[in-house]
């Protein structure tokens, strides 16, 4: 499970650990976590551009997986999540050079040679 107020992932087990303890906030950072349905999706978007805009490589990185994914309310957009995927490789985000790596090798955002 990604926390988007910390952008720390913790396991399924010990988040149900920390459910079943009466925890309803971040395990790490204990800012209360959103709802699960559309305005927790504005909430989780909120928080990630939070990060963005304080240059996390990370954050950077996960936003570039949602507009490629189309999550939280964002439409796909091939060359936005490339820009975003450049830009966190840049700060040093080996997630973020993968997640190239692959676009390239599947010849997505790519010119094919012919």
């Amino acid at each position: 499970v990604l926390e988007f107020c910390c952008m720390k992932r913790i396991c399924d087990g010990c988040n149900m650990a920390a459910q079943k303890r009466g925890m309803r906030d971040c395990p790490f950072c204990r800012i209360p976590l959103p709802a699960n349905d559309a305005s927790g999706d504005a909430d989780n978007l909120a928080m990630l551009r939070a990060r963005v805009v304080k240059k996390d490589p990370d954050a950077i990185n996960v936003l570039g997986e949602k507009y490629y994914f189309g999550d939280l309310g964002l439409h796909k957009d091939t060359g936005r999540e490339m820009e975003l995927w450049t830009e966190a490789a840049q700060l040093g985000s080996t997630k973020a050079l993968y997640n190239i790596g692959v676009a390239h090798h599947r010849g997505e955002m790519v010119d094919k040679d012919e």
